[in-house]
């Protein structure tokens, strides 16, 4: 198994400030561009070739902010209508791209990263604490799953099946869990830079 660095593990971030943690973080702008390569997979591309990542709730777009910034980039959040209750973070950063693989990194640190922001983007776990724990990880792209889930394996970190849950649903959604045996790893080497996930994680499994 290769080794893994400090940056490439999910460094402890302060659930109370998580966006002053990530600002003074050491990371280098090929892990950020690769975090946020993945966090795309939440996001679109507008008629004015802006790509746009909406939430109901700011905290993760100011973290994305702040990593667009050290990545040399700019962007900006803003509230979208009145009575919506929908924030967006909008940029013109040129390395986005949709369709880039996450094995097209040359280091497992980027490759981990990318994982990372794919599950702060597209990653499900329960909101309940009497609920069963789970870690899910959800894409239409079933070669993205598939790539994502060899690096998974390439670090032990194991994981089921990818399986369409329905396919009368919907025929182009796929699915993929971490092995319960693998939660622990996957905390501690993918993590989370999502204020909600953070919270979640921490109260679900002790680090």
């Amino acid at each position: 198994m290769q080794p893994i660095s400090r940056e490439v593990s999910s460094f402890i971030i302060n659930e109370r400030d998580p966006s002053e943690t990530i600002r003074r973080a050491p990371l280098s702008k090929k892990v950020i561009r690769a975090y946020l390569l993945g966090c795309l997979h939440d996001g679109t591309f507008s008629s004015n070739k802006r790509f746009r990542i909406s939430q109901k709730r700011r905290e993760w777009l100011e973290i994305l902010k702040i990593l667009f910034k050290k990545a040399g980039y700019n962007a900006w959040i803003y509230k979208e209508g009145k009575k919506r209750k929908v924030y967006v973070l909008e940029t013109l950063a040129n390395f986005l791209d949709f369709e880039v693989s996450p094995q097209k990194f040359k280091t497992l640190e980027e490759q981990i990263a990318y994982i990372r922001g794919f599950f702060d983007a597209e990653g499900g776990i329960p909101r309940r604490m009497k609920d069963r724990f789970y870690i899910q990880l959800t894409q239409k792209n079933r070669r993205k799953l598939k790539e994502i889930k060899e690096i998974l394996e390439k670090i032990e970190i194991h994981t089921g099946k990818i399986h369409n849950p329905s396919k009368k649903v919907d025929p182009d959604y796929w699915r993929m869990y971490v092995s319960a045996r693998s939660h622990m790893r996957f905390i501690k080497i993918v993590g989370s830079w999502h204020p909600r996930k953070i919270i979640i994680l921490r109260k679900r499994v002790k680090i």
